[in-house]
């Protein structure tokens, strides 16, 4: 990803001046004394360091289908929310880009010695409030400089779910604990990081319906991911995350309720064309009962039983089950 870095005051002089001089002087390199140049390597704040920020992306996908579950209670209904890939610029350009009222959380990162932020657009706590007490999906039209209690206490709740499933998404990686720090509504006072010092911006969309999407920020700073780069660069996850239980159960119910056709079968008569066109009402024929009524599951022969009763109804007992070989 290409550098953000801004060139210094000289810098920007050095390249005006470069300009304005006449020909002469800009072709005439013979003799000409050059103690003052400087070299300069355009991007030479080197991000390289970082690779691709794959596992990074793999992180952001792992986070943003268990983040689902976090907004399920106050939409009733189950999100879809995508991730975008990460970017990297200075926290000056990206305030510059973001409303000056906004849900901005820090959390701490234990493990990587850092903080990191959610930034929450307002509009989106509307509409999660809204719909949280009973309320339509709706984006509520009103121009507001602070947040109503209910609304902090919805922030709250989303911050504290969205750390878990956050924390969660990087074990896969590295084991981190984050908790909360504090939080602010305006980007000028959030004693985060310098504002010249570059950060990574994590953005996710969550698509609601009859109304535009709505989106939220996760912000790193990259300093504090420069000591694990070797593992951002790396395809190949740990093994050390554990076990969904969560996925497991919901998979198992849903295995479990999957419906099946159950089919008894007492006889297979076969009789002659014959005597099939001559059948009429009142007539009998005989048929042969085997060892008993076979149980059929989606034609699949599973056990075999016997005719009976229970209060007052037909029913089949087992006798035995088919092992096949």
């Amino acid at each position: 990803m290409a550098s953000t870095r801004k060139l210094s005051t000289e810098e920007v002089n050095a390249l005006i001046e470069g300009l304005d001089g006449d020909e002469e002087q800009t072709t005439s390199f013979e003799g000409a004394d050059h103690t003052n140049v400087r070299p300069f390597a355009f991007g030479s704040d080197d991000l390289s360091l970082m690779g691709d920020y794959y596992a990074l992306r793999m992180i952001n996908e792992r986070f943003a289908r268990f983040a689902r579950s976090i907004f399920l209670p106050m939409l009733r209904l189950q999100p879809r929310i995508s991730s975008f890939p990460p970017e990297v610029k200075s926290f000056d350009e990206y305030a510059a880009n973001i409303d000056g009222f906004m849900s901005m959380n820090i959390s701490r990162m234990e493990e990587l010695r850092g903080n990191m932020m959610m930034v929450i657009d307002p509009t989106f706590i509307s509409i999660l409030t809204n719909a949280y007490y009973g309320g339509k999906i709706e984006v509520l039209k009103s121009r507001r400089s602070e947040f109503t209690t209910t609304e902090d206490r919805l922030i709250e709740l989303i911050t504290k779910g969205l750390n878990e499933v956050l924390q969660g998404a990087w074990n896969d990686l590295t084991p981190t604990t984050i908790s909360y720090q504090s939080r602010e509504i305006n980007p000028q006072f959030a004693s985060f990081v310098d504002g010249s010092d570059l950060v990574i911006i994590c953005s996710f969309v969550v698509q609601l319906p009859n109304i535009d999407a709505a989106t939220f920020d996760i912000i790193y700073p990259l300093q504090i991911l420069k000591p694990i780069a070797s593992q951002l660069r790396s395809r190949v996850q740990s093994d050390k995350s554990e076990d969904d239980e969560t996925w497991r159960e919901r998979m198992e119910k849903a295995v479990l309720e999957i419906p099946l056709k159950v089919k008894a079968k007492l006889s297979e008569p076969k009789l002659p064309m014959k005597s099939l066109m001559n059948l009429k009402q009142g007539d009998v024929f005989p048929i042969q009962i085997g060892e008993g009524v076979e149980i059929l599951m989606d034609d699949e022969l599973l056990f075999r039983g016997e005719i009976g009763e229970v209060s007052g109804q037909a029913a089949i007992s087992l006798t035995s089950r088919i092992t096949k070989i």
